[in-house]
């Protein structure tokens, strides 16, 4: 029996691991290539033979989606599996119209059927979309794990943006590490906050080999999502974070809906800046949606971590954001924007008329960035880029609302203040009621 043809669409993440669980070992199919979108320069590598496993000895292509239809048009193909997320429905079904009219049937898969078994305790922090506070709410979580005497290692939804061979098992312990690994601004975003708050980070793109490695050092296994994807490791505990600025977003956007759905706890972020109609509506649909999950209510304070508040007033100020949240996260302001107008800045500039290369290209790609500027550094390209930039725009102060600090990777010739954010839970429950039910019923072994 000839075996059945697969497109899995991707974006160098959740693609990688559902061929990983779900076909590399499938004799009935072929996976006959990825598509690449969202991440640059990601399409035209292959996934190699190292990781494609025995069916694969050549390894496996990886196309731009845009080549999708063309591509579509000259292989036989049975079925397309949809592998990437924080995309509206409507662009879902837009994909899975183009692959049923071209012959293809189109593929969600399940939320189960590809999460591995731990041996452990895992805690799950997802989010119904980029941008919702995943960070400062993972980062709590490992806080209260390790004050209740538990060794927690973090484990970070995939960004294999490099060697992928190289990169099947990470371990970051340090900034070194960072550095050793040649990570992206994207990477470094995600897993520095951990490093420096006392946290071991694993990441890759074999997820079972990962899990065996962590579970080594840890007594719970933390999952950090990225985007507003699934956890890889089935949840003892599911905890969902949803953004007020973005009311209805829970429940337009794949499939962070799946999120919301699936949920024990479900943390509504950000609430000191929401517009209180915005929070209403997101606890409506989360009443909704699912109504035996522990709503925790919070807000997301900001602090200037390098200096003093009141330099930012009068001040003409340059706003750098975190990259993913201004792009497919679409958000129009984050920390740097909060901060500046909270402490009284004269203008947040736009950086528009003096971007360069790169991230003159995301500005075109994502025109609805607007005044902000995207912490854009997928390669070494990107980041010079983005120096460029920001040294040619026309300010008095650099804000940085981004979750690391940047000035390690790029060179400013102006003054810079980083803002961070935290996590505060508005009265009971809160997360370490949760997290003390959760170490009662998951003891030490």
């Amino acid at each position: 029996m000839a075996r059945q043809r697969i497109v899995i669409l991707g974006a160098a993440g959740r693609d990688f691991h559902n061929f990983n669980t779900l076909y590399r070992e499938d004799d009935a199919v072929e996976v006959v290539a990825f598509t690449a979108t969202q991440i640059p320069d990601i399409e035209g590598r292959t996934y190699p033979p190292s990781l494609a496993g025995r069916l694969y000895p050549e390894g496996i292509p990886i196309i731009d989606e845009g080549d999708l239809r063309a591509f579509l048009g000259k292989e036989k193909v049975d079925a397309c599996v949809f592998a990437y997320s924080d995309v509206p429905y409507e662009y879902v079904m837009q994909r899975g119209a183009l692959c049923n009219a071209m012959g293809a049937d189109f593929v969600t898969v399940g939320a189960q059927k590809t999460m591995l078994e731990s041996s452990l305790p895992v805690v799950a922090v997802t989010a119904v979309r980029t941008g919702s506070g995943k960070s400062q709410t993972t980062r709590k979580v490992a806080t209260l794990l390790r004050e209740r005497g538990r060794r927690v290692v973090v484990v970070r939804h995939p960004m294999p943006y490099g060697d992928l061979a190289a990169q099947a098992v990470q371990r970051f312990a340090s900034l070194e590490d960072m550095d050793r690994h040649e990570c992206t601004i994207e990477e470094r975003e995600e897993y520095e906050h951990h490093v420096r708050s006392g946290s071991v980070v694993f990441a890759g793109v074999d997820y079972e080999a990962i899990l065996r490695e962590a579970q080594k050092e840890a007594d719970v296994i933390l999952w950090d999502g990225g985007n507003n994807d699934l956890p890889f490791f089935r949840p003892d505990l599911w905890i969902t974070v949803v953004d007020p600025h973005r009311p209805g977003h829970e429940i337009r956007y794949y499939p962070g809906e799946t999120n919301l759905y699936c949920a024990d706890v479900v943390v509504v972020n950000k609430m000191d800046s929401a517009d209180p109609a915005g929070v209403e509506t997101v606890l409506a649909n989360v009443a909704d949606r699912n109504p035996k999950a522990t709503v925790v209510r919070a807000d997301s304070p900001l602090s200037v971590l390098d200096g003093d508040a009141e330099s930012i007033r009068g001040r003409r100020v340059l706003c750098i954001e975190d990259g993913p949240t201004l792009t497919h996260g679409e958000m129009k302001y984050g920390a740097a924007v909060v901060a500046a107008e909270r402490h009284g800045a004269a203008e947040i500039v736009d950086p528009r008329p003096w971007a360069t290369g790169r991230i003159a290209e995301t500005f075109e790609k994502y025109p609805g960035i607007g005044r902000l500027l995207p912490a854009m550094g997928y390669g070494r390209q990107q980041i010079e880029d983005l120096e460029k930039t920001v040294n040619a725009v026309d300010c008095d102060l650099v804000l940085i609302g981004t979750p690391i600090d940047l000035t390690r990777l790029i060179d400013v010739n102006k003054p810079t203040l980083r803002i961070g954010y935290s996590l505060e839970e508005r009265g009971t429950p809160d997360l370490a009621g949760i997290l003390d039910a959760f170490v009662r019923e998951h003891p030490k072994t």
